[in-house]
C-alpha cells in the first residue's frame, strides 16, 4: 500500500540534501570565524538595540532642555555639540562606509528604528504587508521626502528640527510595524529613507548571506519566513534585503544561509544573476540629484538670483504671503538664531532640490541608454531594457562616494578638527570621488564583458559612462569643494 511506500531517495532534492554543504567564497576561514562569532553574539543583540534605542532618545530630545552652545563650543564641551558630531561627523558617513565593506550590518546589527518596528510588530495588529508598501516607489518616495524636509526644516543647523525630522520617521517606523508584517520588519524592507540607500549599495558589498542549499527561481518575497525583512531564504540572490541579523544562520546546520567573503562589487558585476531592478537604478538616479540640489541651493548664486527674481515678482503680483514664515515643522523658523525661512524659501528649496534630481536622473539615463544601445549594437543578443539595468549600476560608486561627500561632510570636518589643514581636507574629498569615480569605470567595463561586447571594442560604450560619471563630478564640485 501506499501508506507503506518508503521515501524516495533518488529524486533531485533528496540528492541534493545528501551532498554535504561546502562553504564557499573568499577567505574561507576568516568567514567561518566571523559567522561564528556573530551567532555566539546574537542573543545579546536585543540588549544592544536597547542601548541604542535609549540612546538614540537621548540625542534627540536632550538637546531640546539645554541652552544653545556659544560659537567656540567644541564637541567636549556643549552636549548638543557633541550630538551634531556623532549624527553627521560620524553616524551617518560611518554607516554609509560600512556598506561597502559589510553591506547593511548596520541595521540589522544597530539600528534602533528597525529594532523599534519590529518590537512593535510583535504586539501589533500583525496585518499583511498591503499592496501600497510593497510598491517599489514607496522607499524611494520616503528618501526623496526625507531629504528635502531635512533641508527646509533645517535637520543639520538646529536640534529642534533634528527631533521633528528624526522622530516622525522613528514613529513612522513604530506605526508601520504596529499594523504591518505579522512581526517582521516591513518598515525595513518596504519604507525606510536610509534603508533603500543602504541597500541599493549593499550590492558593492564585500559580504554575502548565501543559501547552502540554493532552490532556483530567483528572488522572491514572503511573509512565512524567518528572515524579519522577508526574504525567500532558499532564493536568495541579492544583497540589498538582507540586514545580516544572523537569525538565519547556524554553523553546524546543513541548511540556511552562511557568511561568505567576496570581493567588493562583485555582485555587480554579475548582476544580472541577482535580480536587477529598474526601480533601483532610477533611485540611484533619483537619490544623487536630490542629495546633489539639497547642497547646490546653498553654494550657487544662482539659487539666489532666483530667490530675488520670484519674490520681486511675488510682490508685483500682491502675493504678500510668500514673505510671511511658515510653521515650524514644515520649514526653519527660528529667529532667536537669526534664521527665518518664509513660504518662498520653502517653495524654491522644494523646486530646487526637485529640479536637480530631474536633471540629474535625464542626465544618468540618457548616458544609460546610450551605452545600453552601443552593447547591443557591438554584442547582439539581449533585449535592450534588460541591458539599459545592468549598466545603471555601473553608476553606484562614484554616486555612494559623492553621497558620502555631502551627505556626510561632517566627516570631513571631523577630520578638520583633528587637524588637517583644509588643502588636506581638499585632497582627501577629492582621492575619494576619483577613486569611486574609477570603480565606476571598471564595473562598467565587466558589466559590458558580461553582455559579450568584445575588449577591443569596449571602450565604445564605456564613454557615456565616464560623461555620466563626469556629469556627476562636474555638478558635485561646488558643494564638495567650495568653488
Amino acid at each position: 500500500m501506499d501508506t507503506h511506500r518508503l521515501p524516495d531517495t533518488t529524486d533531485g532534492c533528496a540528492a541534493q540534501r545528501a551532498v554535504p554543504f561546502r562553504r564557499g567564497g573568499r577567505l574561507i576561514a576568516l568567514g567561518a570565524a566571523v559567522e561564528r562569532l556573530f551567532v555566539w553574539l546574537r542573543p545579546w543583540l536585543p540588549v544592544v538595540h536597547g542601548v541604542m534605542f535609549v540612546g538614540f532618545l537621548a540625542i534627540l530630545f536632550v538637546p531640546l532642555l539645554l541652552d544653545d552652545p556659544a560659537a567656540e563650543d567644541g564637541p567636549f564641551d556643549h552636549f548638543t555639540v557633541m550630538v551634531h558630531t556623532l549624527l553627521w561627523g560620524l553616524w551617518f558617513p560611518l554607516a554609509f562606509l560600512s556598506v561597502a565593506l559589510t553591506g547593511r550590518s548596520w541595521c540589522g546589527l544597530l539600528c534602533p528604528m528597525g529594532a523599534g518596528s519590529e518590537w512593535a510588530g510583535k504586539v501589533g495588529l500583525k496585518r499583511p504587508v498591503p499592496a501600497w508598501l510593497r510598491w517599489p516607489g514607496t522607499p524611494v518616495a520616503s528618501f526623496i521626502l526625507v531629504t528635502v524636509w531635512g533641508q527646509t526644516v533645517g535637520v543639520r543647523d538646529h536640534p529642534e528640527a533634528a527631533a521633528i525630522l528624526f522622530g516622525s520617521v522613528f514613529a513612522a517606523a513604530l506605526v508601520i510595524g504596529f499594523l504591518f508584517g505579522r512581526g517582521k520588519r516591513a518598515w525595513c524592507r518596504h519604507a525606510c529613507p536610509i534603508g533603500l540607500l543602504l541597500g541599493v549599495y549593499s550590492r558593492l558589498g564585500g559580504v554575502e548571506f548565501a543559501p547552502k542549499r540554493p532552490e532556483p527561481g530567483g528572488d522572491r518575497w514572503t511573509e512565512k519566513t524567518v528572515c524579519p525583512t522577508l526574504i525567500d531564504l532558499r532564493r536568495k540572490t541579492e544583497s540589498r534585503h538582507c540586514i545580516e541579523c544572523f537569525r538565519c544562520v547556524g554553523p553546524a546546520s546543513q541548511g540556511g544561509l552562511y557568511l561568505k567573503l567576496r570581493v567588493p562589487g562583485a555582485e555587480i558585476e554579475t548582476v544580472s544573476a541577482h535580480n536587477p531592478s529598474l526601480s533601483e537604478v532610477l533611485f540611484l538616479f533619483m537619490g544623487t540629484g536630490v542629495a546633489l540640489g539639497g547642497f547646490l541651493w546653498l553654494v550657487l548664486p544662482s539659487y539666489q538670483h532666483l530667490r530675488m527674481a520670484v519674490g520681486d515678482w511675488g510682490i508685483d503680483q500682491g502675493w504678500y504671503w510668500l514673505g510671511e514664515p511658515g510653521p515650524r515643522w514644515l520649514m526653519a523658523v527660528y529667529p532667536e538664531r537669526r534664521e527665518v525661512f518664509r513660504w518662498l524659501d520653502f517653495i524654491l528649496i522644494v523646486g530646487y532640490m526637485l529640479s536637480w534630481l530631474a536633471a540629474l536622473t535625464a542626465t544618468l539615463s540618457a548616458t544609460t541608454a546610450a551605452s545600453a544601445w552601443l552593447s547591443a549594437r557591438l554584442a547582439p543578443g539581449a533585449e535592450w531594457k534588460a541591458r539599459f539595468v545592468q549598466l545603471g549600476y555601473q553608476y553606484a560608486p562614484v554616486a555612494m562616494v559623492s553621497l558620502l561627500l555631502g551627505l556626510g561632510s561632517g566627516l570631513f570636518d571631523t577630520l578638520a578638527l583633528l587637524g588637517l589643514g583644509p588643502s588636506a581636507v581638499l585632497g582627501a574629498k577629492g582621492l575619494c570621488f576619483a577613486l569611486g569615480a574609477l570603480w565606476s569605470l571598471r564595473l562598467g567595463d565587466r558589466l559590458l564583458a558580461a553582455q559579450g561586447v568584445p575588449a577591443a571594442t569596449r571602450w565604445i560604450p564605456l564613454l557615456p559612462g565616464a560623461l555620466g560619471s563626469f556629469a556627476i563630478g562636474a555638478a558635485w564640485y561646488p558643494a564638495l569643494f567650495g568653488a
